[in-house]
């Protein structure tokens, strides 16, 4: 990883602008989930380091865009650049990031590229997916899904493929094995924004349901309410909640077992993609990723 470290820093410093490099250092790398993909699958390839660090530039870009459009104040427990900095600031860091990475990109062979500029299509179309769909309450299992995959999977998707063709292994297992990987990454920070406290979750707690978003448990705990109740839970959609509100919410979540059905489809997608590639340690990635929540 201190090789992944270092192309990102050159990478940022070769864009020429000193405050570009001031506002990355101060963005948290967090897990580096996508990075650890890429040298794991690809261990003995030179140019794994670079695409790594593409891919972490990529993914940058993209939680900088999306703190201007959720409005977030917090990012990993610290202010977000658009908090600090102002959102004009944050989306043009969010760009120039998104143009040094894609500059690098046309460097690998044209189906790793196209692996991963198609990817970021599909992020960016997720987002706005996303976006549309926090207008109003969705009680649509699929079409949440879809759009996970799109704003959150399809990177990591992207990541593990083009790593398995810098290896000269097969593409199509690691694709699936970052698709579900992604998928059931999100599910848990889902459940993990409804069961856990504001100091674990480095911003408010329940703060996907006040943003509008309608996140695998509240979908089924829609499902499992009488016509009263969901009267009450459409109501409070995309608004501030009451410490009154929050707790009938997680009573009722806790009654209808709506988190634990949520982290059966989570425990699904992992276990098709342990199947999908035989290798202990990527097993181990699923194993810890799972566990977060409980």
């Amino acid at each position: 990883m201190q090789k992944v470290e270092e192309e990102l820093a050159r990478l940022v410093q070769e864009v020429g602008y000193d405050k570009v490099e001031e506002l990355f250092k101060k963005l948290s790398g967090g897990k580096r989930l996508r990075a650890k993909l890429i040298l794991k699958i690809a261990p003995n390839s030179d140019q794994s380091p670079l695409l790594a660090a593409i891919v972490e530039l990529i993914h940058a870009a993209s939680l900088l865009h999306d703190d201007v459009i959720d409005d977030a104040k917090l990012r990993r427990g610290q202010p977000s650049v658009n908090a600090t900095e102002g959102s004009k600031t944050a989306v043009m860091l969010g760009d120039i990031l998104y143009s040094k990475a894609f500059s690098e990109l046309v460097g690998f062979s044209k189906e790793i590229a196209a692996t991963i500029a198609s990817s970021v299509t599909a992020l960016s179309v997720g987002e706005m997916m996303d976006v549309e769909m926090a207008k109003s309450f969705n009680a649509d299992e699929k079409k949440y899904l879809e759009m996970l995959y799109l704003k959150t999977a399809t990177l990591i998707e992207a990541a593990a493929a083009s790593a398995a063709l810098l290896a000269g292994k097969e593409k199509e297992p690691y694709a699936l094995y970052g698709r579900n990987l992604g998928l059931s990454f999100q599910i848990i920070d889902d459940i993990l924004d409804i069961i856990s406290d504001e100091k674990t979750l480095g911003k408010p707690a329940m703060n996907d349901y006040v943003e509008g978003k309608t996140t695998l448990p509240y979908i089924y705990l829609f499902d499992a309410l009488d016509d009263a109740e969901k009267e009450r839970l459409l109501a409070l959609h995309a608004k501030p909640l009451t410490p009154e509100d929050a707790a009938w919410i997680k009573k009722r979540m806790q009654e209808t077992k709506s988190v634990e059905k949520a982290y059966d489809v989570a425990k699904a997608l992992s276990l098709e993609a342990k199947n999908a590639v035989a290798d202990k340690e990527l097993g181990d990635i699923l194993d810890k990723m799972i566990q977060r929540s409980y």
